[in-house]
This record gives structure tokens, C-alpha cells and sequence, in this order.
């Protein structure tokens, strides 16, 4: 999608706020704790490169990603730190991995079998650096059954011209919840689970942004800080956090059209907002082309510090607002962020809609361009 850099709506990174995350977060932690900033998605929305680099100058060690696609374009950028893949990658696409020192997760035996086969195939790769991925109980990728992963494991050791075992992982479903139960649960299966190997891997880790902030006795010696890097709570209202989390986004727009209606006259598709008087409605440049959701019909923004009622439903590239006055064409708008004595936080806009603040934020398209405030630190 192209970024329409010749519009006046633009999304805001402070990466001082980035870097105050990942430092504060750095600084709880044991010594010899890594911390891998995750930064796929683009970042959550925040833009790959100029968070990872942020990231490194604030401590993080090294970076999580969701594919190898993402994992490349960082050791493109001559990001040299430690990368592991949490997704699974294609077995045809090990001996690139190999050949980037990238990490890749590893789900079944059969994987390796395969990967073996093909590495074997171009001489003078070094070992590709596998982590295991346990299902402790989310139900997405990783070994179930002990005997499975401790055949694996055996594998590994004798394969380790192939392979290099870095490291072996879960993922929680529930850390960010008030009820502990199911949480429990997996904690007591992962151990016994890690339990069974004939000798632990360098890195044996669980911890994402909820478990690093809210159960750090869990903390092992590699945390996966994600979306706290970017000063989202990961519980969203359910837990406080244990320190302030700054957030790092904010979307802005102007009106570029501003007009008065009648009594009687309709806004938008469907004709869903019908004057009742006489109004001065406002036209601003983002639609939900953008990521700003039909659904938002109805929220507000922030003009002059005054929310402001998103009227009519939200088109692919316009939405309109109702105006408490008649204001002048470039008038600057707030959708996320402070405005005043006022903001809207990214919690509030997922609230509204009806979803998670990572779904907004990762949503917001690459249509919109990224302003980058400097990181002073």
C-alpha cells in the first residue's frame, strides 16, 4: 500500500517513550536476564527498524520476530543481535536461516529430519540454532507429549553438526488475567516438560510482557518483552501495572473540509446521522483503508482539546465529524493522543471498539505515515 506522505494525517512515535519502556524494564531484571525486544508486525504498527534500533540502545539484547521475512530485513539493516523466529518457518528455508545466524522455532521431530537433509546439502553452514516450542496450553504450535520432545531432544544431540539447541519455550494464554489458575497449569506442565531433557539448552524462557511484569519469579534467563516496549498494558485494564508504561503512538489528521448542514440533511453511507438542527460537520482524511475501523463510527476525537462525535459511518479514505463550531480548514485533530487536558488513549479507541489495544495498533496501515520524535537518551 503506498504511504500517502502529501495528506495531512500522520501517525506519532516518541522514541523517547520506547527507549524508557525497554530501559526501566532492562533495569528490573537479573544480570545475566536477556531481553529479546519483540518487534514483528512491523513493530506493532510502530515501524521495525527505528524501534529494534531504539530497542538495542536502550539494552535489548536481541529480537523476536514472527517470520523470517522480518528476521532478514533486520540483518539487512546490519542488526547483528541475536534473532529468534516465534513462528514457524518453511523447512526449505533452514539453510537461509543458517546462513543469517537466525533462530528458528521447531515444532515436530519430522522438521528436523528434513532440515537435516537440507543442510546437509550446502557444505559449510554453521549449525542453525533451533529453540523447541512447548504447548503448555495454548494451543497453537509446540510438543505436547514428553516423549516426543525428548526424542527430539536426542535428535538435536546427535545431530550437532546440523543443529545448535539454543533454546526451548511456551508461551502463556492467561498471564495477563486476575485468575491464576489455568496459568498454574501450565507452569507445571512446562517444567515437567523441561524436566525430561537430557541437558537444558542456553536459553529456557517463558516470559512475554505480561509474565515479565506481573510474575517475575518466572523470569529464567530470557524475557520477550513485546508489547510493554511500546507502553501498552498487556492485561488492558485487568491488571495495574508494577511501574508507568509510557505509550509511544499517536494518530493525528486535520479537517480538510469543513461545512454547515440543516435540519433534515444526512451524513455518510445509509444516511446514518440525520441533523436535527443546523451543524457544522468537518471532513477529515483517514478512513478505515487506513485501519481506522468502520466500527469507530461514533467515538470521539480531540479538536482544540473538546471530543468531538465521529458522525455518520467512517468511508474507506474520509470520516466526518461533528463540530461544536465552525472552525477553519487545517485544524488539528486527534484521534490518538493528548490533546488538552484531554487524550484518548489506545485502550479507550479498543474499548470502543470492542478488541484489544494490539489489534489497533497493528492495524493502523502502512497508508499512514510514521513520524519519528528523536530519542535523547
Amino acid at each position: 500500500m503506498q504511504t500517502s506522505y502529501l495528506r495531512p494525517t500522520y501517525v506519532e512515535i516518541d522514541q523517547e517513550a520506547i527507549y524508557q519502556n525497554v530501559h526501566q524494564e532492562k533495569e528490573r531484571l537479573p544480570k545475566d536476564t536477556a531481553l529479546f525486544a519483540v518487534v514483528k508486525a512491523d513493530a506493532y504498527g510502530h515501524g521495525l527498524l527505528p524501534v529494534a534500533r531504539v530497542c538495542r540502545k536502550a539494552g535489548a539484547t536481541g529480537f523476536c520476530v514472527a517470520t523470517l521475512d522480518e528476521a532478514l530485513v533486520l540483518r539487512d539493516a546490519q542488526i547483528v543481535e541475536p534473532i529468534l523466529v516465534l513462528g514457524i518457518t518453511s523447512v526449505q528455508e533452514a539453510a537461509i536461516a543458517a546462513s543469517q545466524n537466525i533462530s528458528l522455532t521447531v515444532a515436530d521431530e519430522q522438521w528436523l529430519v528434513t532440515a537435516t537433509e537440507l543442510l546437509d546439502q550446502t557444505p559449510g553452514l554453521p549449525p542453525l540454532a533451533v529453540h523447541l516450542a512447548v504447548d503448555s496450553g495454548m494451543g497453537r504450535i509446540g510438543f505436547t507429549e514428553p516423549d516426543a520432545l525428548l526424542a527430539t531432544a536426542e535428535f538435536l544431540q546427535s545431530h550437532q553438526a546440523e543443529f545448535d539447541f539454543e533454546g526451548i519455550f511456551t508461551h502463556f494464554a492467561t498471564a495477563d488475567q486476575v485468575d491464576e489458575t489455568y496459568f498454574k497449569q501450565q507452569v507445571a506442565k512446562f517444567k515437567a516438560m523441561v524436566a525430561i531433557l537430557p541437558e537444558r539448552p542456553h536459553y529456557v524462557h517463558v516470559a512475554n510482557s505480561a509474565t515479565s511484569l506481573w510474575h517475575t519469579d518466572l523470569v529464567s534467563n530470557l524475557i520477550r518483552f513485546g508489547v510493554a516496549i511500546y507502553g501498552l498494558n498487556p492485561s488492558g485494564t485487568a491488571l495495574s501495572e508494577p511501574y508507568p508504561l509510557k505509550p509511544a503512538l499517536s494518530l493525528y489528521s486535520e479537517l480538510v473540509y469543513v461545512k454547515q448542514i440543516h435540519a433534515g440533511d444526512g451524513v455518510s453511507y445509509g444516511a446514518t446521522h440525520i441533523a436535527k438542527q443546523d451543524e457544522w460537520i468537518g471532513t477529515l482524511p483517514i478512513g478505515y483503508a487506513d485501519g481506522w475501523l468502520r466500527r469507530m463510527s461514533g467515538m470521539s476525537v480531540l479538536i482544540n482539546g473538546q471530543r468531538c462525535q465521529i458522525v455518520g459511518r467512517v468511508c474507506m479514505d474520509q470520516m466526518m465529524v461533528l463540530l461544536p463550531k465552525e472552525l477553519p480548514v487545517g485544524t488539528k485533530v486527534t484521534l490518538i493522543g493528548k490533546d488538552g487536558d484531554d487524550e484518548i488513549t489506545m485502550q479507550e479507541v479498543a474499548d470502543y471498539a470492542h478488541t484489544i489495544h494490539y489489534e489497533i495498533a497493528c492495524g493502523l496501515k502502512n497508508r499512514i505515515p510514521r513520524h519519528y520524535l528523536p530519542c535523547r537518551a
